[in-house]
């Protein structure tokens, strides 16, 4: 099984369910990220809000981090479960 090939999700229905999954949490950790970024940006006109503002770009960089590895995740994940599918259809032959 080839990583990072489009086509991977429709191989099964459970492809189709993780792909969805580790979509709905990319899409709510890039909009954390985005947020944060924001509204850390924001808080950089007032002085007193400096700090805070220092942890919601460093909280939002995880964020920026974390999505590409759920990506990296959902590949991994695809490829265990494409083993196991390809494993059975060995054994019933």
């Amino acid at each position: 099984m080839k990583i990072f090939a489009p086509e991977t999700r429709h191989n099964s229905k459970r492809h189709e369910r993780l792909y969805a999954a580790y979509e709905l949490a990319f899409t709510i950790i890039e909009f954390l990220a985005g947020l944060l970024f924001l509204i850390g940006s924001w808080m950089f006109f007032y002085a007193a809000w400096q700090d805070p503002a220092i942890w919601c770009f460093v909280v939002g960089s995880a964020f920026f981090v974390i999505g590409p590895s759920l990506k990296l995740a959902r590949e991994l994940h695809y490829a265990m479960i494409g083993d196991l599918a390809d494993l059975a259809k060995r054994v019933e032959q």
